[in-house]
């Protein structure tokens, strides 16, 4: 695809496959979703959910930082929870990363995530 840019940093997880941590193609980055993996250790930061979804948006702060783009250029997110039940604890972490910034957003529960995370986010940046 022309234009199409592999986005990698150090400062976040490597790929735990065949893919991108982002990938920017005209004026969006898209993020592959993040998982609350240490990338010094490649091992979740703990079984809480607090202590993955701060490192997830850590991670996602990273890869964006890595195009130049910030939690603020978020236009779409969203949020993969192994029980819905996590969705208050979850939703106002979401709100301390975010601060005013309200992107789109969708929440689905899931079966089962890499790692046995509890959390995973993905997420759209737009270029302003």
């Amino acid at each position: 695809m022309a234009n199409q840019q592999f986005i990698h940093t150090d400062n976040a997880p490597a790929a735990l496959g065949p893919y991108s941590q982002a990938v920017k193609i005209g004026n969006f980055v898209y993020t592959s979703g993040q998982v609350g993996i240490d990338p010094t250790t490649g091992e979740l930061v703990s079984w809480k959910l607090r202590d993955q979804t701060e490192q997830v948006f850590k991670n996602l702060q990273a890869v964006l930082g890595a195009t130049g783009l910030s939690l603020n250029d978020v236009v779409k997110t969203t949020v993969f929870l192994a029980h819905m039940g996590d969705f208050a604890e979850m939703n106002g972490i979401y709100a301390e990363f975010l601060g005013d910034n309200r992107p789109a957003r969708s929440t689905i529960e899931v079966a089962r995530l890499p790692k046995d995370a509890l959390v995973e986010i993905e997420v759209v940046a737009a270029i302003q």
